[in-house]
């Protein structure tokens, strides 16, 4: 009887910790103080990131929401709040408003790259060019990549350069790596 007992409290205990999550062990990246779940779309773990709150106001203001939950794949370089705090005074204000969204719109896609690239995959492709990789982003214009020591470099149309500070966090729906700057087309 003993027995019986123990497994039906072993099976209880199991049943709830798997659908409590804590029996699931999912590989995750902290990016912002939250977990980033490779069984969640972009949006679903971006919006829980405290360091990525301007970016996730800046995708809701253009309208990209339903873009970045879709099927994708997609690899997103997301700046911080930091890297927006950077911009010129006023920038971001003035991309937010309503008669600016295709220039806000130009911008966030610019940190598109359709399909899935990991780090292997990008620096695998620098060695394939000699040093420097381009890509074209969903924005149209392209970003060149490249490889100083173990970070990674993004090079965009002005010649800003950003460095990937949080690489290869797996989404469902692609892959996000946290940039430094914001890069602009």
């Amino acid at each position: 009887m003993r027995f019986k007992q123990f497994t039906f409290a072993a099976a209880s205990f199991i049943a709830v910790a798997g659908a409590s999550g804590f029996a699931s062990a999912e590989m995750t990246k902290m990016v912002g103080g939250a977990a980033m779940y490779p069984s969640k779309n972009i949006i679903q773990n971006a919006v829980n990131s405290k360091t990525n709150t301007t970016l996730v106001a800046a995708v809701k203001a253009a309208g990209l929401v339903e873009t970045l939950e879709g099927p994708g794949p997609f690899t997103v370089f997301a700046p911080t709040n930091a890297a927006f705090n950077e911009l010129p005074p006023g920038t971001v204000d003035s991309l937010l408003k309503p008669e600016n969204k295709a220039e806000l719109t130009s911008v966030l896609t610019y940190h598109v790259v359709p399909g899935r690239l990991t780090t292997e995959d990008l620096g695998a492709a620098i060695k394939q060019g000699g040093g420097e990789a381009t890509f074209k982003t969903v924005e149209g214009e392209p970003l060149i990549f490249s490889e100083k020591g173990k970070t990674f470099e993004i090079r965009d149309s002005k010649g800003r350069v950003a460095r990937i500070t949080i690489a290869d966090v797996m989404q469902s729906n692609g892959v996000i790596h946290v940039v430094n700057k914001v890069l602009m087309p």
